[in-house]
């Protein structure tokens, strides 16, 4: 049997649902499944859902587990890489379906020359309900959104300013990858604290080194957004553990420096927007206000530390 042409692997934690839909999907593509090294990593789930997601598993020939006790979206990445059968990795999220032809078209798009070392594709959302009318439109990002069409390098002249390689879609060479360390696993998912960008952080580190990482948009997943997500709570939430993120991911690029540059304007932002904090978070009033507000504190959290932040936060609504 020739040997698999790409592994894909498909992190999760508690949703073994979601992975079903996934791997349907992966089972539906135009390539043959031979070309396909399919690994499923469960990052540290529950007894219940663990044991339900190895039933499904065990319904898809062919497709491996691996098991972590440890939940973090990081390290899941990187257990899927040292346990990768095919020089490519493609990683996806658990809720997301890929179209019957992305593996043709992943697999044409670093066919090339000069294959990237990090390759993006396309996030079209599948909504579990429409996108609440109050939701800020430049905020759509956050749902793990990506709708740019075209090719072209990452922070290159060919593609939108801005844009950033999502991890619900995200291919990169092996090889490269475990000599840059891995996925940085103080950043990424752990459990239910939305901490994110350990590929941005990856796909920097990665251009830095003079790899190219590249986007392409005939890479397309699509990503189903639950109604639990399109609520005032999550999305201020989601804006706490960016904020947090946004420090961890510069200080572990060495650009420690523009966060205390940057401090004093979240710090005045913070105190501007206090009084909408008051506000319940369910209400979508000042909705202006308050994801500054929640960003912030999660920008001063992350560059300060201590829990007082978190506390003014409160719970977020996952």
């Amino acid at each position: 049997m020739a040997a698999p042409r790409l592994s894909v692997c498909v992190c999760t934690h508690d949703r073994p649902e979601d992975v079903r839909r996934c791997l349907v999907g992966l089972r539906a593509q135009t390539l043959s499944p031979s070309a396909l090294d399919v690994l499923v990593v469960d990052s540290g789930s529950g007894p219940a859902q663990a044991g339900a997601l190895a039933c499904i598993v065990a319904g898809f020939p062919g497709v491996r587990l691996v098991r972590l006790d440890q939940p973090g979206l990081s390290l899941a990445r990187n257990a899927g890489a040292a346990a990768a059968c095919a020089p490519w990795i493609a990683y996806l999220d658990d809720d997301v379906v890929p179209a019957p032809d992305w593996a043709a078209c992943a697999l044409a798009a670093l066919a090339g020359p000069s294959p990237p070392a990090l390759l993006g594709g396309r996030v079209l959302p599948a909504w579990d309900a429409p996108l609440p009318g109050w939701w800020p439109a430049r905020l759509r990002g956050v749902l793990s959104i990506v709708e740019v069409e075209g090719v072209g390098d990452y922070r290159g002249d060919r593609l939108p300013p801005g844009l950033e390689p999502c991890g619900a879609n995200l291919l990169v060479h092996v090889g490269t990858l475990q000599a840059a360390g891995g996925f940085c696993p103080a950043i990424g998912r752990r459990g239910h604290a939305l901490l994110s960008d350990e590929e941005v952080h990856l796909a920097w580190r990665l251009q830095a080194a003079g790899h190219a990482a590249r986007y392409d948009s005939r890479l397309l997943v699509y990503h189903r957004i639950p109604r639990a997500r399109l609520t005032p709570g999550w999305l201020l939430a989601r804006l706490y553990w960016q904020g947090v993120s946004a420090v961890r991911t510069r200080r572990s690029l060495g650009r420690g420096g523009t966060v205390w540059r940057e401090l004093p304007r979240r710090v005045a932002v913070a105190t501007l927007c206090a009084p909408a904090g008051l506000l319940p978070r369910s209400s979508t009033r000042l909705l202006f206000c308050r994801w500054r507000l929640a960003y912030a504190l999660g920008f001063i959290r992350g560059a300060l530390g201590g829990p007082a932040c978190d506390r003014l936060q409160r719970k977020p609504a996952l």
